[in-house]
């Protein structure tokens, strides 16, 4: 059996999510779609909470399609409202909606949001060497300045420890514990 970080628990989606997603770097533009939403519907929430909602949130939202969700209108709010298989909040959904706008326009300046983000660290993941949970930050300056950039492009809902929990799920940030089977830099697992 293997190693884990402390935080995950003893439920399967938690140890999958683990082993083959967390700290994987991605560049797949809805991947990246994807872990927005995600990340803004878990403010004030567990992870846990959102992991055993994201295949009702894949479905809800046309497999984070920034595309087809920019286009999204009232009815289509009031649909995911009543869905109860995700967060139902109204903040959360807007968000959702209008940060698939800012993506476009991101990727549209940038040619891709992968692009885009990655600058946050200059292409490379940060790799750190945490002994322990306790070490590791809420936020950092790196987090602050992309929370700061994401801001004064019109998203919502990515706030410095937000935007810390993205680059650590997404592969940006290394943050996997020295008593972790997974430390280091891990490539995408094979499907």
């Amino acid at each position: 059996m293997a190693a884990r970080c402390a935080w995950v628990n003893d439920d399967p989606i938690y140890a999958e999510y683990h082993d083959r997603e967390w700290g994987i770097p991605v560049h797949e533009d809805r991947k990246w779609f994807e872990f927005l939403v995600l990340e803004g519907a878990q403010a004030g929430l567990s992870w846990y909470t959102v992991l055993t909602k994201r295949e009702e949130y894949r479905r809800a939202f046309d497999g984070f399609d920034p595309e087809k969700v920019a286009l999204y209108d009232d009815q289509k709010v009031a649909e995911l409202l009543a869905n109860e298989g995700i967060i139902r909040n109204r903040l959360k959904i807007r968000s959702a909606i209008n940060n698939a706008q800012c993506f476009l326009k991101v990727r549209e300046q940038f040619g891709t949001f992968d692009a885009y983000i990655w600058r946050f660290v200059d292409g490379n993941p940060i790799v750190n060497h945490w002994r322990d949970r306790t070490e590791v930050p809420a936020s950092t300056p790196q987090s602050d300045a992309m929370s700061k950039d994401l801001k004064k492009r019109g998203f919502t809902f990515v706030g410095t420890t937000i935007c810390y929990a993205l680059m650590q799920a997404c592969g940006m940030v290394q943050d996997h514990t020295l008593d972790c089977d997974f430390a280091g830099i891990r490539q995408p697992a094979e499907s």
